[in-house]
């Protein structure tokens, strides 16, 4: 069916009402990013204060068993891994990427893998690969969300340790790189790391002098700091997340942005030309019917 220049017209303002979505959910996705980077930097400072405190810690006592590994442990352990991926869509690979990556390291992990999943598309996609997670949760809609959320992660790790005190607590999350990058990382939170643990003890005291003193019971003020150490952590990993999200759906509208721009010079090309030709059949009419007037005007009479 040929076009006409008036469903010309409407192809043309639906694609500027889509071109108006997409420039808007750019922008929306570039204010995101721009929060959630701001939160995960306002996080370093309390970050190293709290390592500061672990390693002052870790100087003191020897770590408790049930936090750090171990020579004689066994092989195969609980472990609990949290994948954080997205609820919504327009976000091009972002959920298949996390996917592929914690599933290929978990099924290499000795133990039972019990999986928390954060959005829903990140949730069929680890049902799709055979990784049914325990549980599900929403995906923070902004930095004040995300408290709540990392406060119910951490009771569910609670739940979990209770039942195996020497439970793995690992992260999958995409890390935030440049303004529309990113690229898959994991975190082992639980428990501790030897060389980790190691490394906060050697870190130098930010002033001159001598070293602070733990007051009260230094077990629990122990505790305190790792409850404050896992709680940055997801933290910071969920923000990194969000952001990554936004920076994958900002590269998705930018790809959509120039789909619609060459769309449109397409659609105002081809209105042109519909155009024109319409023109030149009206034209051609017009000087045919002349032609057709002039000749009967100059043709002889024949019936004198």
């Amino acid at each position: 069916m040929s076009e006409t220049t008036e469903s010309m017209r409407t192809k043309i303002g639906r694609a500027n009402d889509l071109q108006s979505v997409v420039r808007t959910m750019k922008a929306l996705a570039a204010s995101n990013i721009g929060q959630y980077e701001k939160s995960v930097s306002a996080l370093s400072d309390y970050y190293h204060t709290v390592e500061l405190g672990l390693g002052l810690c870790f100087r003191k006592i020897e770590l408790m068993p049930a936090l750090t590994e171990g020579k004689g442990q066994k092989n195969a352990r609980l472990i609990g891994a949290v994948v954080f991926g997205s609820d919504q869509g327009l976000v091009g690979q972002f959920n298949d990427i996390i996917t592929d990556y914690a599933v290929k390291e978990l099924e290499a992990l000795p133990g039972k893998v019990q999986v928390w999943a954060v959005g829903e598309r990140v949730y069929s996609r680890l049902v799709d690969e055979g990784l049914p997670p325990i549980g599900l949760y929403n995906v923070p809609s902004s930095v004040k969300a995300i408290t709540p959320l990392i406060a119910q992660i951490l009771v569910e790790n609670e739940k979990l340790r209770s039942q195996d005190e020497d439970v793995e607590l690992r992260l999958y999350y995409n890390r935030h790189k440049t303004r529309v990058t990113y690229e898959p990382v994991s975190q082992r939170l639980l428990p501790f790391d030897e060389t980790w643990r190691d490394d906060l003890t050697k870190l130098s005291w930010p002033t001159k002098n001598l070293l602070p003193e733990v007051m009260g019971d230094i077990t629990e003020t122990l505790r305190a700091l790792i409850r404050e150490y896992l709680f940055v952590s997801l933290f910071r990993a969920c923000a990194e997340s969000l952001a990554s999200e936004n920076a994958s759906r900002l590269a998705a509208m930018q790809r959509a942005e120039k789909n619609i721009n060459d769309l449109l010079n397409d659609l105002k090309l081809s209105y042109y030309h519909v155009r024109q030709a319409g023109i030149d059949e009206e034209l051609f009419e017009v000087v045919s019917g002349f032609e057709a007037l002039t000749s009967k005007a100059h043709k002889p009479d024949n019936r004198q």
